[in-house]
């Protein structure tokens, strides 16, 4: 495919592409890997190129030292995140949290998760109408975050538009005018600011007294003397709340969506409830939450047959890389008995994400309960609507008419 042929990153920026970038992510791997904008860009949408950059030691995670223009403007103070740490610091930071984020905790988690769901869905079975974004897919995994963190109740809403706003400063920036870009850094500044003087008062509380929670354990949580400082707590609190619950949201949303668009598949489901974790893997493949993230050569990587130059920005499309043909036979048909366990929606190598056990759990719960329990379900396509984020995917309103929501099994 030609330069001119091929489409480009500006396409996928187009608000018209946000109900279905498919198209575009297959035009634009099918011409990957390529350099874009004078090779401050180097595109990878292909499955192979994608898995070999995010285990490269040569790609870095410290987005803030590349080549990109954006990168040189005036940026938001940054705390520091493991998201974008490179070893040894993202080992260390890693490792600390891993100890109060084990798989055995989120284990402890489903029968609350289990209880959540139900609550939720009876909650919406008053009505003639579900809207599934705000009914169940949101506060499902931000009740279930925010009580593993130790945060209290009555504090769920108030951080809430924080949390979005952190999500959408997530956006790549190409597409955006100076002044977009200055807005969204002095936006994404305010709401990093408010989060940490939370967290702050928070961390001092649990200092004081220790709780059952997981900030009490990160607080407590040593590797070879050395413990989280404040700002690392702060840092990692905000990460973890920000990616444990936005992203989930999306993934419910979706898998929930593929189903009703795919009634033969919810029929499966229906039939056969042990099909829901199956049904999460392929919505994680067929349509990821997460649509993006990027790497930053160091000392130059190769990206299939591109030379990334020291400092360019490598995008790896892993949504393009879910419906790869070189990989996943039918691609674009949604089959929830695919069995597709080597999709890159997680990512891959060191920056594997963390909460992927509990992301897995939530959503095959809520989806597990909403195929058994929402009887004669039907999509309102005219009121579907996505979030402006290209990155972060899911709809912000999913509305959904049924004949009954029964009760929950005894």
């Amino acid at each position: 495919m030609s330069t001119a042929q091929r489409p480009g990153l500006i396409d996928l920026a187009d608000p018209a592409a946000l109900p279905d970038p498919y198209p575009v992510l297959a035009g634009l791997r099918e011409a990957s890997p390529f350099a874009e904008f004078d090779g401050v860009f180097v595109v990878a949408g292909r499955h192979a190129d994608i898995s070999a950059v995010l285990r490269s030691p040569n790609a870095s995670s410290e987005r803030n030292k590349s080549l990109v223009a954006m990168q040189a403007q005036r940026r938001a103070r940054e705390r520091p995140s493991f998201l974008s740490l490179d070893p040894p610091d993202h080992t260390r930071l890693r490792r600390l949290v891993s100890k109060a984020f084990t798989a055995r905790t989120v284990a402890r988690l489903e029968p609350r998760i289990r209880a959540v769901t139900a609550e939720l869905l009876t909650a919406g079975a008053a009505g003639r109408q579900l809207e599934v974004v705000s009914q169940l897919a949101y506060p499902l995994p931000v009740r279930i975050i925010s009580e593993l963190l130790g945060v209290p109740l009555g504090d769920y809403q108030r951080f809430a538009g924080w949390s979005a706003r952190l999500a959408h400063s997530l956006q790549p920036g190409f597409g955006l005018t100076r002044e977009e870009a200055e807005t969204r850094i002095t936006d994404t500044q305010a709401a990093s600011d408010e989060f940490a003087a939370y967290f702050s008062e928070l961390i001092a509380v649990r200092r004081a007294r220790p709780a059952a929670d997981l900030l009490s354990e990160m607080i407590a949580a040593e590797d070879q003397g050395e413990k989280l400082t404040e700002d690392e707590l702060i840092a990692t609190c905000v990460l973890l709340l920000v990616a444990g619950h936005e992203t989930t949201v999306g993934l419910i949303s979706n898998a929930i969506l593929a189903l009703l668009r795919h009634p033969a598949q919810l029929a499966l489901l229906r039939a056969d409830p042990s099909l829901a974790a199956g049904a999460v893997e392929e919505t994680l493949r067929y349509d990821a939450p997460v649509q993006m993230t990027g790497r930053v050569a160091r000392g130059g990587v190769q990206v299939g047959n591109v030379a990334a130059r020291d400092g360019a920005l490598v995008l790896l499309l892993l949504a393009a890389a879910g419906r790869d043909p070189e990989v996943f036979r039918d691609p674009d048909t949604f089959d929830i008995r695919r069995g597709a366990s080597n999709h890159l929606a997680f990512a891959a190598g060191p920056h594997f994400c963390l909460g992927a056990p509990l992301a897995r759990l939530e959503a095959t719960i809520a989806i597990e309960a909403f195929a058994s329990r929402v009887t004669a379900p039907e999509l309102d396509e005219d009121a579907l609507h996505y979030k402006p984020n290209l990155n972060l995917r899911g709809p912000d309103r999913l509305a959904v008419t049924f004949a009954e929501i029964t009760a929950e099994p005894q």
